[in-house]
């Protein structure tokens, strides 16, 4: 049976490609996804890719995760410095789970260096652009493996 991982983005991924190429490079949303589905049916995993801009759905899109996955990956853009809620529901589920960004939020603003979900996650990848996306498989597997 194949390995399950879901991947949430938050806000305003949507707009990679079209958005603070220093910070997010050139990849469009689309790129993304498809590289991580590509990447991903070479290591026989199920990959489902969800956006939204909406703080709701990400908590029930994590409150469900839990039924139907191996192991969540998220990205919670901007609500990464601001949602308790996004921190309760990942405190809740019992599936490894790991926070990605695609800029080092370490170097950028004050107020995105601090991460309120980073508390409830396995691990933390950051910096390494859109290719994070493929880190964050491999290490959602390694943590999935040493679950079982």
């Amino acid at each position: 049976m194949k390995t399950k991982i879901l991947i949430i983005n938050g806000p305003n991924l949507n707009l990679l490609g079209k958005r603070e190429e220093n910070h997010y490079g050139k990849a469009t949303f689309e790129d993304l996804k498809k590289n991580c589905h590509d990447y991903a049916k070479n290591k026989d995993v199920e990959l489902i890719f969800k956006q939204t801009n909406i703080e709701g759905e990400i908590v029930s899109l994590i409150q469900d995760s839990s039924e139907k996955f191996d192991g969540l990956i998220i990205n919670a853009a901007g609500y990464t410095h601001t949602s308790v809620s996004i921190l309760d529901a990942l405190m809740i589920i019992k599936i490894p789970s790991i926070e990605l960004h695609i800029s080092n939020i370490n170097s950028r603003e004050e107020f995105r260096q601090k991460s309120l979900i980073s508390k409830a996650v396995k691990g933390i990848i950051c910096g390494f652009g859109t290719k994070g996306y493929l880190m964050a498989i491999d290490g959602i597997l390694n943590l999935i493996d040493k679950s079982k």
